[in-house]
């Protein structure tokens, strides 16, 4: 499957490192600890979706782009379906087709299944971890504006009553992988596409 070569990140002690709960201090130690590759060896994840070749200068890494695909659903054009096993969100276009996005979803014990709607779509969303989230990592600020260090990225999808979210990210290397509490990660370009197509009211089956 063809790589477009990402950006180079430098990465900093201490940045928040994503999502719905993989952040603070002690998420910085153990990502340094079992995530990064040693200098000149790449790293790909379970799903062979991302590499990453970490360097004197910073990371480099791989990214998957989004394409559309041939997919056969009963679902109705612009619903979106999660297939965490796979690792990549559809958005149904009708007619057997769908627009495939490489994403990250739920570390082990955090994942889940089930049928929910867009209740609500922000633009740089502000991040206010949980109760549980604060109790995992305490050196997480409580509140946290929307912005590019933000872990929610560039935009979000909100589903239904739960505090479960699509969004972005400032961590694309880690797509693939799972690695936060339950959210769904997309790219930061990836959300802005997924977020200009869908509606309020579209349903979301993750599965």
């Amino acid at each position: 499957m063809k790589l477009s070569v990402g950006l180079l990140a430098l990465i900093l002690t201490g940045s928040l490192l994503g999502g719905c709960a993989s952040n603070g201090s002690e998420a910085t130690q153990a990502f340094a600890a079992s995530e990064k590759p040693k200098a000149g060896q790449p790293k790909a994840d379970q799903s062979g979706q991302t590499w990453s070749l970490q360097t004197p200068f910073g990371l480099l890494y791989g990214i998957i782009p989004r394409e559309e695909v041939d997919y056969k659903t009963t679902r109705s054009p612009g619903s979106i379906v999660v297939s965490t096993k796979e690792r990549r969100l559809y958005y149904v276009l009708g007619k057997g087709r769908a627009i495939r996005y490489p994403i990250a979803v739920g570390m082990e014990g955090y994942g889940w299944s089930g049928v929910s709607t867009v209740s609500d779509k922000r633009e740089w969303p502000d991040w206010t971890p949980t109760p549980n989230i604060l109790k995992r990592f305490p050196n997480l600020p409580h509140h946290m504006a929307g912005g590019p260090d933000n872990p929610l990225g560039a935009r979000a999808l909100y589903l239904g009553g739960t505090l479960y979210r699509i969004h972005g990210t400032n961590e694309p290397w880690k797509l693939g992988g799972g690695v936060s509490s339950g959210c769904i990660r997309l790219s930061n370009d990836d959300i802005v596409d997924l977020y200009n197509r869908t509606r309020l009211g579209a349903t979301v089956v993750v599965q």
